[in-house]
C-alpha cells in the first residue's frame, strides 16, 4: 500500500521538521510512529529531527504534536512552536497576533512581530512556569530542586541541574564544549537509572554572565542543532546554579536564541524559517 503525504520543511536555528497540515491532510498519531524514522532519514527520506503534526484544537488556535525520529512522542519543542506559529498566521489558518497553541505542555501564548510583507520575523513564546520536583521532572532523585547533582558516566564524575519545561532535561556545565563528546556522553545520560522517561541532555559552557554556549543531545533523535526547550532549561539552571543571569543569549550551532527566565516564567524568543515544500509517496513494504 502506498501513502502520500504533503509536508513543509521548516527549522528554528536548525532543528528541522517535517511539517503535516492536519487541517488538510489525514496523518495521524499512528502514521507518525510508523513514518518518522523513515521521513526523516538524511539519506533515504525527506530529512528531519522529526515530525510535526499541526492539528485543530478545541481549546485554542491550533494543536501541535511533536514525534522524534524513533517515533516516539515528545511533549514539546520550542523552536517547532515558534515554526508553527509562523505556518499558522502566514497560511491565514490563525491570522492573529498573539497565537495561543496546545501542546504537550498545555496552552502557550506566542507573540509575533510582523513586518511589512505580513509576515512573522521572530516571535516570543511564553514558555510557561519550569518544573523544578525532581520526581515530577521526572528523575528518581526526590530532590525540589536538583541543582548540581553528581552523576557518573565511564568512570567520571559530572554535575546535572535538572529541569522540565514540559519535557526534562539535564543541563550540564562542560569547558572546551566544541570538543566535547556529545554524542557518546549524551546517549549515555539519555539512558540513565536517573531519568525514568529519559532525557534531553544540554552540554553548556559560559562566556559571560549574560551568554553561553550550548549544545543538544535530545532523547530519540540525537544531536540536534538547537532546542528551545533545552534553551530555556539552560537560563533557568544558570539562574538556579548562580553561573548566568536571568537574561541571556544562546549560541546554539544553528542559530542564536534569547531567553529570559522573568517572575518564574520564561520567554524564548527566536525567528522560525521554511526550508521547502513538497510531496512524498511512501511504500509501505520499504517502511
Amino acid at each position: 500500500m502506498k501513502k502520500i503525504i504533503n509536508f513543509t520543511k521548516m527549522h528554528g536555528v536548525g532543528n528541522d521538521y517535517i511539517y503535516i497540515d492536519c487541517f488538510k491532510e489525514q496523518f495521524t498519531k499512528s502514521d507518525a510512529e510508523k513514518y518518522s524514522r523513515f521521513l526523516s532519514d538524511r539519506h533515504f527520506g525527506i530529512g528531519s529531527d522529526g515530525i510535526i503534526l499541526i492539528l485543530p484544537s478545541e481549546k485554542s488556535d491550533a494543536r501541535m504534536r511533536m514525534f522524534n525520529i524513533d517515533g516516539s512522542e515528545g511533549e514539546m519543542c520550542g523552536n517547532a512552536l515558534r515554526c508553527v506559529a509562523k505556518y499558522l498566521y502566514e497560511n491565514n489558518i490563525a491570522h492573529k497576533n498573539p497565537l495561543h497553541i496546545e501542546t504537550g505542555r498545555g496552552v502557550l501564548e506566542v507573540k509575533l512581530v510582523i513586518d511589512h510583507n505580513d509576515e512573522m520575523t521572530e516571535c516570543t513564546v511564553d514558555m510557561d512556569y519550569p518544573i523544578l520536583e525532581g520526581l515530577i521532572i521526572p528523575t528518581t532523585i526526590d530532590k525540589n530542586p536538583v541543582i548540581n547533582h553528581p552523576i557518573e558516566i565511564d568512570g567520571k564524575m559530572y554535575e546535572f541541574t535538572a529541569v522540565s519545561m514540559g519535557n526534562p532535561h539535564a543541563v550540564l556545565y562542560v569547558s572546551n564544549l566544541d570538543k566535547f563528546d556529545v554524542k557518546n556522553i549524551g546517549r549515555k545520560i539519555e539512558n540513565h537509572k536517573y531519568f525514568p522517561n529519559k532525557v534531553n541532555v544540554e552540554f553548556v559552557e559560559i562566556i559571560s554572565k549574560n551568554e553561553v554556549k550550548q549544545r543538544t543531545w535530545e532523547r530519540g533523535s540525537g544531536e540536534t542543532l538547537g532546542c528551545g526547550t533545552g534553551a530555556s532549561a539552560v537560563c533557568v539552571a544558570g539562574v538556579l546554579t548562580g553561573r548566568t543571569g536571568n537574561s541571556i543569549i544562546i549560541s546554539l550551532r544553528g542559530g542564536i536564541l534569547k531567553i529570559n527566565y522573568l517572575n518564574n516564567k520564561v520567554f524564548m524568543t527566536g525567528g522560525a524559517n521554511y526550508s521547502f515544500k513538497g510531496s512524498v509517496i511512501i511504500d509501505d513494504i520499504l517502511v
